[in-house]
């Protein structure tokens, strides 16, 4: 996780984030990415079933109607176990994490453990009485994911109408006070929509948006051939530093951040040595303490039929079921092999990584789409856009 306007307009300083002594239990959300520690944020797949039929979606969601394998008690007991292990965020996703009745419920848990409760979700159930309940229960930030405009995005959701009700989803979050951000995956069917979701998030005031680089897995596994090229990838993250400049010096400091492709960090460096090289310094900084991607380090999955994964895109790869030992007991077991390395990535990573200036601050990118596009988990990642020259060491 990149946060554009953090590092390119300057809204984060690197001393803001050593105030907290950057412990994951004491930051603030929008420095979490900042921590030491890397306490690991917890995706929870609490359920496969969904309404919509998306086309890349990476849990292969099934039908609405159906039984989801974790019961509420069982899932209580998985969040106390998180809260006591220092998990600072449970972020319940699906399938539709509100097709599940007891999620007001089981986010109401984790914020009487001390945990920060957010949801991934499409919008479309968020009914006024739904966001009442869930600003009720503590609930942070609800993140809805949007493909563009209206066309585009019920093309993607597989349901016509699905715009509409997202859009009033975000209205009835809004009218309730809960914070709500807007989630956009980029590829080559939508990558003309990007100004479209400025637009959105200037003209409904929403504060929040997370740009994500494809990854190859689920459905989004079909859409290696539609993933942005090296030029069009570098051009789409120049527009939203473009974008998110402009807002800035309208006034409207929104947080801008991209997800999933690292290379954004030294992207971002690149062109502030160019426009302000004093503040590349302070962002170079602030990318060494995010550290890049933290894929079984400082983010974890649990999938809905309890099997314990490094993130939410990488499923193919299992460490054990929290059905049958504690999450904590799973990630810190030495004899886990793969789930031992990820926490020092940087030392098994090959091809052009492991020869990168910017391994540090990279962490070697994404490790699922390594494996997806080569066969090899510690290849090269195939999305990293930086040159051969951009990242030579001498």
């Amino acid at each position: 996780m990149i946060g554009i306007s953090k590092l390119y307009c300057g809204t984060v300083e690197p001393s803001d984030a050593l105030r907290y002594g950057r412990g994951s239990k004491n930051l603030p959300s929008h420095l979490l990415q900042f921590s030491k520690d890397k306490k690991p944020v917890v995706v929870w797949n609490m359920t496969r079933r969904c309404n919509l039929k998306c086309v890349h979606c990476y849990a292969q969601a099934t039908e609405v109607d159906g039984k989801d394998e974790i019961s509420t008690d069982k899932a209580k007991e998985i969040i106390d176990d998180l809260a006591a292990y220092g998990s600072p965020v449970m972020l319940f996703s699906g399938g539709e994490p509100l097709v599940r009745q007891d999620l007001t419920e089981l986010a109401k848990h984790a914020v009487s453990k001390g945990m920060r409760a957010v949801i991934s979700t499409n919008g479309t159930l968020i009914t006024k009485e739904k966001a009442k309940e869930l600003k009720e229960v503590g609930l942070s930030y609800v993140g809805i994911s949007l493909d563009g405009g209206e066309e585009i995005h019920d093309r993607f959701r597989g349901v016509p109408g699905a715009f509409k009700k997202a859009l009033q989803g975000i209205e009835n979050c809004q009218a309730e006070g809960l914070k709500v951000g807007l989630r956009f995956t980029i590829n080559r069917r939508n990558q003309g929509e990007v100004p479209v979701l400025f637009d959105l998030i200037r003209d409904l005031e929403v504060p929040r948006i997370c740009f994500y680089h494809l990854v190859y897995s689920g459905r989004g596994s079909e859409l290696i051939k539609e993933d942005l090229d090296h030029a069009e990838t570098r051009a789409i993250v120049d527009l939203i530093m473009d974008r998110t400049r402009d807002l800035f010096n309208a006034g409207l400091e929104k947080e801008v951040l991209t997800v999933d492709n690292h290379a954004d960090g030294p992207f971002v460096y690149f062109r502030l040595l160019r426009e302000d090289p004093k503040r590349a310094a302070e962002v170079m900084e602030l990318l060494s303490y995010n550290e890049g991607n933290n894929s079984g380090r400082g983010i974890g999955c649990i999938s809905w039929d309890g099997q314990v994964h490094a993130d939410q895109f990488w499923r193919n790869h299992t460490f054990g079921n929290v059905l049958e030992r504690p999450f904590s007991a799973i990630w810190d077991d030495p004899k886990i092999e793969l789930l031992h390395k990820l926490k020092n990535k940087k030392a098994y990573v090959g091809g052009r990584c492991r020869d990168c200036r910017y391994l540090e601050i990279c962490g070697g990118n994404f490790r699922a789409r390594a494996e997806a596009y080569h066969g090899d988990i510690w290849a090269e990642d195939p999305a990293c856009y930086l040159t051969d020259d951009e990242i030579r060491k001498d």
